[in-house]
């Protein structure tokens, strides 16, 4: 077992902690709660515990591996499977999961016979397709499929729920939310089924949120890249209040030399069947790192001081160091976006190095005030 890795994610459990409580508290005042998706860290039982013990009831997750890892690690939550089973795994769902999303009759049917084997009640939030196209029910076609599941024995419908700005990038506007409102008091209605979640979606809600004082029967979203990185989905903009440097990636340094800035011979594609192109710079600080696109995602990287990612193979990635003196045995360190974020921390090739502070921190502070100390390590 190897006990050292030449990058890693330094995660700050203080600041994480801060955006919690932020959120927490700004949601509330609409009577917004949140659950917490933990799909991007991996269901990690460090952070799992963090969220939990700065507020948050119910942990969301996309794997049952990582709602297990969580449970294992006595994580006192309500866990939440976030996509519809596989027919392969309702075992596994009805085991680990106390609600799970759905859109399949078929899929649901099994839950009902895997929760009467194992004798164990099993709830669902039906997800509504709002035009995102990702996954979920068609309106119309609601009514008829509630009126199949009713009678399933063990199963218990809680919620519904709508998906925005994954794949299709689609907003959840004003007129969307006043839509799944009205889903839910008809379903409410005619089927006499009280709904514990009226979930209107995810960190890409914040920007209807703060724009809307009536936010109508929407009383939940589903939070993850806000609570992890301080920023909307929509323009990946700040939220204020919050740490968006909760993560870090360090790279270390393997070679730096001067060199031509442009490749020399007759070229092909590369690695990855991409022919890249390159700009005459003349002779540059040419350096490796020792991370490539089998340890993160690299186009997800921003460095933290001036330098330039020029391109990168499976576990190289190379730099233009420009006025930066960068030698073998030196870290870079970088800010990660979403897409960063979930590649590294499922890498098993990076290691994952939590940050807790002894002495004391200071919150990001809003604009136009007195900016903040760093905070350094632990």
């Amino acid at each position: 077992m190897i006990d050292f890795m030449s990058s890693r994610v330094e995660i700050d459990l203080v600041k994480l902690g801060n955006n919690v409580e932020v959120l927490l508290n700004l949601f509330g005042k609409k009577k917004i709660g949140i659950m917490g998706v933990t799909k991007s860290v991996c269901g990690i039982p460090e952070i799992a515990e963090v969220l939990v013990n700065k507020g948050l009831r119910i942990l969301a997750d996309s794997k049952i591996d990582n709602l297990k890892n969580m449970r294992d690690a006595n994580i006192k939550a309500e866990y939440i499977l976030l996509k519809t089973p596989s027919l392969s795994e309702v075992d596994l769902v009805i085991k680990n999961a106390d609600i799970s999303f759905n859109t399949e009759i078929a899929v649901i049917k099994c839950l009902s016979a895997a929760a009467i084997k194992n004798e164990c009640p099993h709830k669902i939030i039906l997800m509504v397709d709002m035009g995102d196209l990702r996954e979920g029910i068609l309106p119309a076609d609601l009514d008829r499929f509630i009126e199949e599941v009713l009678p399933l024995p063990k199963i218990t419908i809680v919620g519904i729920g709508a998906n925005f700005a994954c794949l299709g990038g689609v907003k959840p506007t004003d007129s969307k939310m006043r839509t799944l409102s009205f889903l839910a008091e008809h379903i409410e209605e005619k089927f006499k089924i009280p709904l514990t979640y009226i979930s209107g979606g995810n960190s890409a809600n914040y920007n209807w949120f703060m724009a809307n004082d009536d936010v109508g029967n929407i009383n939940n979203l589903r939070i993850g890249e806000a609570i992890f990185l301080g920023r909307e989905t929509l323009g990946r903009t700040e939220i204020p209040g919050l740490f968006t440097d909760v993560f870090t990636f360090v790279a270390e340094v393997i070679e730096s030399k001067w060199k031509a800035s442009l490749p020399d011979g007759e070229r092909g594609q590369n690695a990855f069947g991409d022919s890249p192109q390159f700009l005459d710079r003349g002779q540059i600080r040419r350096v490796i790192l020792g991370v490539g696109c089998q340890d993160v995602l690299v186009s997800g990287l921003t460095p933290r001081i001036d330098i330039e990612i020029l391109g990168s193979s499976s576990d190289h990635t190379i730099i233009d160091a420009k006025k930066t003196e960068l030698k073998v045995g030196d870290e870079v360190a970088f800010d990660i976006n979403y897409g960063a974020l979930l590649s590294a921390m499922t890498s098993p090739y990076v290691e994952k190095k939590f940050l807790r502070h002894r002495d004391g921190w200071t919150a990001p502070v809003l604009k136009g005030e007195v900016e903040p100390c760093r905070i350094t390590s632990d």
